[in-house]
């Protein structure tokens, strides 16, 4: 097919063998059950309750038995069916591996059906009262119950969200999210309701076999069964996608042996977080006063913090055992080299996860204990097979950047010392090798300057758990420029009513017979420099925003100069699965969320439904896939935190590299989201995020430096927020100095969509295209004010052609 002609004429060709479409293909809805079973936790199994013994007889108990949540916000997707775990079971119980009580499930469909005809969503629905006679029938069947608890998560709200600000106003869509969420979730939606409370007390009381299985995008309380000697095996779940309820029947049923491994730290409660205290301090202003000590990296360090944990970050169970020896440990060429092999020693074959962490001396600038340098999962080793594994990092990985100048000033530093490695599968049992890489004298790896610095943020935690004062200042001085548009106008404006006011396609396609034509750039008749030189800053500034949609996309387009032979490339949501009119009729495959994906510890698992899901994206003629998100599980109150991969940065930029790469290699365009520190979601558009440099380049920027090294995507979408007190799409120092600065990055950079930022000073902060649309009158109004040049206008066009000519 010649270049573009799916952009351009939209044609319904698949991609599949034999003529058949990719499309939520049973090729690709098979790699989805695969993905989901394979990032599911076992968390607890005592006296091996799990897996299930065949023709056990089974009752299942709580409504989201039926009330499944695959998945949702930005990532919620059209598809041919869900199957939740009720409906998962009874497959099980067609293969003769399990017999099931229905009367309970069919009592649960009722009132689900009940609840959704009244208005209800999944996983926002309310615990019944479950009969007693109901209760007791299925006691005299068997003495084995599964509960599964359902959350629900959004994009726009928070968990657990109660605005008290004065002068605050709440959107209606926003405010009937938050009241209804408190109404079903009376101690939010992090706890059990009481209704669910109930339910769990009723079952212990009458079973003797209580196992839980969590259908949840992020974290949950575990308090309630961490220790309960009544429930022996919980199995945390996730949002697992179409076919989530069939993965989980799986690993119960023991046709999958789980191997998943938490990516974030179960605390024993909410307030144990540091993050907590201040997350709905302000809608106006978060203060990442907690700095780098996030997640495991509090937990492991601050002082009486690491009895707090009731599941270490790293941690998961299987059904069988395994031994991992070390076999060596050196520095060579620069890296940090361990070499393991992993053996089976149980009696059923599984899946290890290799997890080597290392400790950088205190120094001046203060560590955490531990943080993790490289990880590696085994291939499904029989029992009694070994497997070795190398496990590698740069020494210069385990620099930290200090940003007073106790070392270095704006630099990357190996303070002196003896940093220390650990093995294991979890970070709390994480074993300390002998060796050591030792400095006798302060090493800068990497000189920068200061960027994105705080004004606002008067204090950091250390590691030793007191804090320390930050300078303040009145921040940066606003350009002068042109007067800022009302917020309210920036809302959800189409680009389709400007369209209407052009030519026809007939008409722009022989304009461009004469016209200068990108094409002949793709032909090598002339550079894009060249070309656009050619083009009237009309042109260049056109292309500055979002265009109309086009056959069955639905978030709009890019380009869309056909007189000058560009193509209108369109995008799709993400990231669970690619998002199309669902009036089109397409089913497309509803990917697992992507904690459960981080969950796997697996990057090459992870290409695999990239690639997957970049066919889908290819054949449905959409040229960029709004995926994938990895902003960092700051706080389990973040509602978006399902769509993001771990608290961790390695995890989620290794996860997310993996992402792009596997899309692709389809040639159409990963757009990677959302930079930076949309780590909260109320009042999400202009919220500041007050963070400190080291803490923005150690922990929220890492994940999208890994993806830029090593996956170089098309796109990056900047987030709503402020950053210390810069909008994000705005923020020159964070689009121009780290981004394109530090890390070279050579793709586009995208607003995301309907942001506050004023679109003629994204331009010039290097954020090249506004979307779902421009504000092209503004633009030329600052440039016949001399606000902006036509160079730095053209840069940003150019940027986004070079975006363009990658596509197929």
């Amino acid at each position: 097919m010649g270049k573009w002609q799916r952009s351009l004429y939209q044609p319904v060709l698949p991609l599949g063998k034999d003529g058949k479409r990719v499309t939520g293909s049973a090729e690709h809805i098979a790699l989805s059950r695969k993905a989901a079973g394979e990032g599911m936790v076992l968390v607890k199994n005592e006296n091996d309750t799990l897996p299930l013994a065949k023709g056990t007889k089974v009752a299942l108990f709580g409504k989201g038995t039926i009330d499944y949540v695959k998945g949702g916000g930005s990532g919620d997707v059209t598809v041919e069916y869900i199957r939740n775990f009720y409906e998962g079971m009874k497959i099980k119980e067609a293969e003769g591996e399990v017999s099931l009580f229905h009367e309970l499930p069919e009592f649960y469909e009722k009132n689900v059906k009940e609840q959704y005809a009244a208005g209800a969503v999944p996983g926002m629905t309310r615990e019944p009262e479950v009969p007693d006679e109901l209760v007791q029938k299925a006691k005299a069947y068997t003495d084995t119950a599964i509960i599964t608890i359902c959350r629900f998560s959004g994009e726009g709200w928070d968990r657990k969200c109660q605005i008290t600000e004065e002068g605050y106003e709440l959107f209606e869509d926003e405010k009937k999210q938050i009241e209804l969420s408190a109404s079903i979730f009376e101690n939010g939606d992090f706890c059990l309701t009481n209704g669910e409370a109930a339910m769990v007390e009723k079952v212990k009381a009458n079973f003797k076999n209580v196992i839980v299985v969590m259908n949840v995008g992020g974290m949950v309380d575990t308090s309630w069964f961490k220790d309960c000697k009544e429930i022996p095996a919980v199995l945390m779940a996730w949002q697992g996608g179409m076919e989530g309820g069939l993965a989980a029947a799986d690993v119960v049923t023991g046709d999958v042996n789980p191997s998943g491994k938490l990516v974030d730290t179960y605390a024993a409660t909410l307030e144990d977080y540091p993050s907590t205290e201040n997350f709905h301090k302000s809608v106006y202003y978060v203060d990442y006063n907690e700095d780098i000590y996030v997640g495991y990296r509090y937990f492991e360090t601050i002082p009486g913090a690491a009895e707090k944990v009731n599941y270490p970050f790293g941690f998961g169970l299987s059904y069988t055992s395994f031994e991992t020896e070390v076999l060596g440990a050196e520095e060579k060429d620069g890296k940090i080299v361990v070499k393991a092999a992993v053996t089976n020693t149980g009696k059923r074959a599984g899946k290890e996860v290799v997890q080597l962490y290392y400790g950088a001396p205190q120094g001046k600038l203060g560590k955490p204990a531990k943080e993790l340098g490289a990880y590696r999962k085994t291939r499904l080793l029989q029992p009694g097979e070994t497997q070795r594994v190398v496990l590698s990092f740069t020494v210069e990985d385990m620099a930290s950047f200090d940003d007073l100048g106790k070392v270095a000033k704006s630099a990357y530093v190996l303070e002196a010392g003896s940093y220390v490695f650990y093995v294991g599968n979890n970070v709390r049992d994480a074993k300390k090798l002998d060796f050591t890489y030792d400095l006798a004298e302060a090493e800068v790896t990497a000189q920068y300057t200061s960027l994105a610095a705080p004004h606002k943020l008067e204090k950091r935690l250390l590691a030793d758990g007191t804090y320390e004062a930050l300078p303040t200042d009145n921040g940066p001085v606003e350009e002068e420029g042109l007067e800022r548009q009302d917020k309210l106008t920036l809302e959800g404006f189409l680009p389709a009513v400007k369209a209407q006011e052009r030519k026809s396609f007939g008409e722009l396609m022989e304009a461009a017979k004469t016209n200068p034509n990108l094409m002949n750039v793709v032909e090598g008749k002339e550079t894009l420099d060249e070309f656009v030189d050619k083009l009237p800053t009309e042109a260049l500034i056109h292309l500055l925003g979002g265009q109309p949609n086009t056959g069955v996309a639905n978030t709009f387009g890019m380009g869309n100069l056909p007189e000058y032979g560009i193509p209108n490339i369109m995008t799709a949501d993400g990231p669970a699965g690619l998002r199309i009119q669902p009036q089109c009729g397409v089913n497309t495959t509803a990917w697992p969320c992507a904690t459960l994906l981080a969950c796997t510890w697996d990057p090459e698992l992870i290409e695999e439904i990239g690639k997957a899901g970049g066919e889908e994206v290819k054949e449905n003629n959409i040229g960029i896939w709004l995926t994938p998100a990895v902003n960092i599980h700051r706080s389990p109150l973040c509602g978006r935190n399902f769509e993001y991969y771990s608290e961790d940065p390695l995890v989620a930029g290794k996860s997310g590299a993996a992402m792009v790469r596997g899309m692709q290699s389809e040639h159409i365009g990963a757009s990677v989201k959302h930079f930076c520190c949309n780590n909260k979601e109320t009042n999400r558009k202009d919220s500041d995020s007050r963070v400190s440099e080291r803490a923005l380049r150690e922990i929220y920027l890492k994940a999208f430096e890994i993806i830029v090294k090593e996956a170089d995507p098309y796109t990056i979408m900047s987030s709503y927020n402020l950053i210390n007190g810069v909008q994000a799409s705005e923020n020159k120092d964070l689009l121009t100095g780290i981004l394109r600065g530090e890390w070279d990055f050579k793709g586009m950079v995208t607003t995301d969509w309907w942001t506050h930022g004023e679109h003629y000073r994204e331009t010039k902060a290097g954020n090249d295209i506004k979307m779902a649309n421009g504000y092209e009158e503004r633009v030329q109004e600052a440039f016949e004010k001399g606000y902006i040049t036509r160079d730095e206008i053209a840069l940003c066009a150019k940027r986004i052609l070079t975006m363009i000519l990658r596509m197929d």
